[in-house]
């Protein structure tokens, strides 16, 4: 909402700015420019800066699918037993009707997901695959 007002401020800026233009003898343009605009400008640009870094934290990737039942106590169950077993997994416990689905870790590399799948069927013996999923990457390392 913030970003579509600075830009309304921005157009209607450049719109007063092209009005104030002066015709000088001799065919030459003189064009007046407002400085806010290029202020407004400045801030557009702090503004993209800070909504896209997030999508740049977020890639393709992939997480391991630990569970998909209709009993949410048993989804809350294997969340705190993969975060007893595996602390350094992140756990993401989704809920669409009637399904709750335990997915954890943000592997980039699918390999690294396999390992830990190898892991993780021998505590959960259903159903443990690997899923492609949106991740999030830690700017500094990638983490699993």
């Amino acid at each position: 909402m913030k970003a579509m007002k600075s830009c309304l401020i921005l157009l209607v800026l450049t719109f007063l700015s092209l009005f104030s233009m002066a015709q000088v003898p001799g065919d030459t343009l003189v064009v007046h420019k407002d400085a806010r605009i290029d202020n407004l400008i400045r801030k557009q640009i702090e503004i993209n800066e800070i909504t896209t870094r997030e999508s740049r934290r977020n890639v393709p990737g992939f997480r391991i699918q630990v569970i998909n039942t209709t009993d949410r106590n048993a989804a809350i169950e294997a969340k705190t037993t993969v975060y007893r077993l595996f602390p350094e997994l992140k756990a993401y416990l989704m809920y669409q009707a009637p399904y709750f689905r335990l997915r954890v870790g943000n592997f980039e590399d699918r390999k690294d997901a396999e390992s830990y799948q190898r892991q993780l069927s021998k505590e959960f013996r259903r159903n443990v695959y690997i899923v492609n999923d949106v991740v999030e990457i830690n700017p500094v390392k990638g983490e699993g």
